[in-house]
């Protein structure tokens, strides 16, 4: 196993953060400059009482501040069967208006069909080195049957067996 300092190696400090596998969403708010979407990674859940979620916009994003300053948005975990979708919010320039969706109470963007919904109320945000944490207070969740879309070592995979 090779030994590195995260602060002198980035690179390596990323790709070893890259070995956790982790889910793909798709994070929608509404803004001052309309409905906006995002690819994220950095989803979890937090705690059970009260229902709390977090995800983690980079500073760097375009969309950041219209996400922290957001009162409501929603998490939608994908399944494998939308890659697509989660390669259009992948960008900068991404165009909710061209998705199919739904807006609920809050004017908040919803797209059907993923595995699991959450619409949450902004809870708090905390400044986190490069990132915010926007932790989400759950008012509404959803789910249904299928396999996740995972990402692992800069890559996605689709095709999950179970090992039981």
């Amino acid at each position: 196993m090779d030994a590195f300092s995260p602060l002198s190696d980035t690179r390596a400090f990323r790709d070893s953060l890259g070995k956790f596998a982790t889910g793909v969403t798709i994070v929608t708010a509404q803004s001052p400059k309309g409905p906006i979407g995002i690819t994220a990674n950095s989803f979890s859940s937090i705690s059970l009482t009260p229902p709390l979620v977090m995800w983690a916009p980079a500073k760097l994003s375009s969309r950041h501040d219209l996400f922290v300053n957001s009162q409501h948005f929603a998490i939608h975990v994908l399944s494998d069967q939308q890659k697509d979708l989660c390669d259009a919010f992948a960008k900068p320039q991404s165009d909710l208006t061209a998705q199919p969706h739904r807006l609920n109470n809050h004017d908040v963007p919803i797209f059907e069909d993923c595995l699991a919904i959450f619409e949450c109320t902004t809870f708090q945000v905390h400044d986190a080195g490069d990132h915010s944490i926007v932790i989400g207070h759950v008012n509404h969740a959803q789910q249904s049957e299928g396999i996740p879309l995972i990402f692992s070592q800069g890559k996605f995979y689709t095709n999950l067996q179970n090992i039981e």
